[in-house]
Formats: structure tokens, sequence, C-alpha cells
């Protein structure tokens, strides 16, 4: 749970959803005692700090670093009760083409990220995740898999220090960098939208949304669980409609590790998989914690057995109206 008293670090900090979250945090405690933006990118950090200049946000610190480097890390936690990890190498494609280099930043960092929370007895550490790391067909889920793993397994070797571990999952944020969205936008000009599938659906979150999410796992976590949020779907051709209904929509085929639908919750999953009304929680094997008592008290009821959670299969879908309305009040464009 965050308070005024909180030491929060972000890694990514300086992406779409790490912006949105230290927002979102200053807007509800301005004077928080600490608040580190930690991230690779130095210009991405120099426009930041314009927005959060030293003489009105004196409890925020930029941090250049990379979550390869765990010794950076460790210096960057000092002090530190809570971290947020949204860093990551999330170009699908980017990531078949140079895999090694995702295997660093997300497996390897996400290793570097629990050593450094042991190192400085952080508190809690909330990962994020993503759709393609349920049932992985891609080398970019496939990292995101094994992040999500070494987080949960975390857990299990933290010994006598009072640390939790959870991971949020889920899909496509509105207007996240690289996101469908701006693409269509600027496209739409040429008179023409690429459709990969017409049959494609996607799910939708808002980087409000996802930043709620974090906040949940925050308050909410016992330590192992993933969250996954119930969030509507979306036809890919509803979505190009919205953005331009005059557009002709050109079938260009699926891409190398792209699939035709997201799936957040496999029917595999379904076995540790728990539902508690806005959310669902997919637990270790074998928790932590006492199964019955974390029933009893947050509610939780235990989902069928071979459920799965996937943007075909999910109601309510979003109409092209509903998300011409969410990408005006999200992206403020003109559609």
């Amino acid at each position: 749970m965050i308070s005024r008293q909180s030491k929060i670090l972000i890694t990514g900090g300086t992406g779409s959803l790490g912006k949105k979250l230290t927002a979102r945090i200053l807007e509800k405690f301005p004077d928080i005692e600490r608040l580190v933006i930690f991230s690779r990118d130095e210009q991405k950090q120099f426009r930041m700090q314009q927005d959060y200049p030293k003489e009105k946000y004196p409890n925020m610190r930029f941090f250049i670093g990379d979550v390869r480097d765990k010794e950076r890390l460790i210096r960057a936690m000092e002090g530190i009760d809570i971290v947020i990890h949204t860093a990551a190498m999330k170009h699908v494609h980017l990531a078949e083409y140079n895999p090694m280099e995702a295997v660093k930043t997300n497996i390897m960092g996400a290793q570097n990220v629990i050593d450094a929370a042991f190192a400085n007895n952080i508190k809690h550490v909330v990962a994020l995740s993503t759709d393609k790391a349920a049932a992985p067909i891609n080398l970019y889920g496939a990292t995101k898999l094994t992040s999500d793993k070494l987080f949960i397994a975390a857990n299990n070797i933290k010994g006598k220090r009072d640390i939790k571990f959870s991971v949020v999952r889920y899909g496509n944020v509105m207007g996240s960098n690289g996101s469908v969205i701006p693409f269509f936008y600027h496209q739409r000009k040429k008179g023409f939208l690429p459709i990969t599938d017409k049959r494609m659906t996607r799910f939708n979150i808002s980087l409000d949304e996802g930043a709620d999410m974090v906040f949940l796992a925050l308050e909410k976590a016992w330590g192992g669980e993933i969250f996954v949020p119930k969030i509507p779907s979306y036809l890919i051709t509803d979505l190009a409609h919205a953005i331009c209904p005059e557009c002709e929509l050109k079938e260009i085929g699926i891409r190398p590790g792209e699939k035709l639908h997201e799936e957040m919750i496999t029917s595999s999953d379904s076995f540790y998989t728990y539902d508690h009304g806005d959310y669902f929680t997919i637990l270790p094997s074998q928790p932590v914690f006492d199964l019955n008592r974390f029933i009893k008290e947050t509610g939780a009821e235990k989902v069928p057995d071979g459920f799965s959670y996937n943007s075909k299969d999910n109601k309510p879908y979003l109409s092209v109206e509903t998300l011409r309305r969410l990408i005006r009040e999200n992206l403020h464009l003109d559609v």
C-alpha cells in the first residue's frame, strides 16, 4: 500500500506506464517521501525532469541506469521500500531479430531487480507482465513468462525477509509506445489501413486502468499472485473503422510471432486461478501463504477447470463509437 511515507522506485520510469504511475502517485501524494525514476534513456529523463523541476518536486530523483546492471540497481534501491518494475524490451519483431538482447533485459534484468530488492530489504515488488506471456509463441512472450516465473519464485527464497513479489498482467494498453492506435492514426492519411487479419481481436485497457491494477496489487497482494484485470475486447476491424471510417482495409497477413487473439489466462492456468469480481489472480501451485485463509479473507472463487481468458471469447466487445470516444478521451486524437 502506498502512503506519503513510501519510498518508491520505478524501473522504466520514463516509459508510457512509468510516466502515468508517476503522475498518479504525485497527484495522490504530492509530498511522498521519495520517488525515484530509473531508466536508461538520458533524453527521456531530461524531458521528464522538465515536467518535474527539482524546486517543485524535491522528493523526486532521476537515476540513469539499466536493469542489466545489477550494481547500479542495488545503488538506486538504497532506502527504497516499494519497487514497480516496468522496464522491458517489448517489441515482438525486435526481440525476434535480437533474441539475446531481449533475454538480457527481460530475464537477466528481472533477476537483477530481485537480487537488488533482496540486498536492500525492499518490502514489495510489483512486476509488469503481458498477455504474450500466456502460452507464448514468440521470444518476447517467452522472456516475459520467464520473468513472471522468476518474480513468483522469489517468494520461495526470501527467507525471513519481509518482502512480497507479485505480478500484474494485461493486454493492449491504449496509446502506449508502439501500440496500434497511433500507427493507424498516422497511416489514415494514405487512405488505407493495413490489417494483419480481419478476424483479429485484442483486449483493451487505458494507461489509467493499468496504473490502477498496479496500485491494486500493492494493496491486495499476499505474495506470489499474478493479477489479471477483467477488461473489454475489440475487433481490430472495429478499431480501424473508429479511427478512419472511410479508409480501405488491406489484409496483409499475421506477422511473425503475432497471435490472432490475445490470451491472459490459459486453460492450464485455470487450476490455480481465482475470481475476485473485478479481477483474477493466478496463484503459484504451492503458495507461500495459507490457501484456505486467502480464499476466506479475499472472497476468491475458484474458476472452473479448463477456463481460459482470451480476447475472442471475452465479453463485452467495445463498439466502434465507444472505441472512438475512448481514443478521444485517453489519447486526445481527433477521430
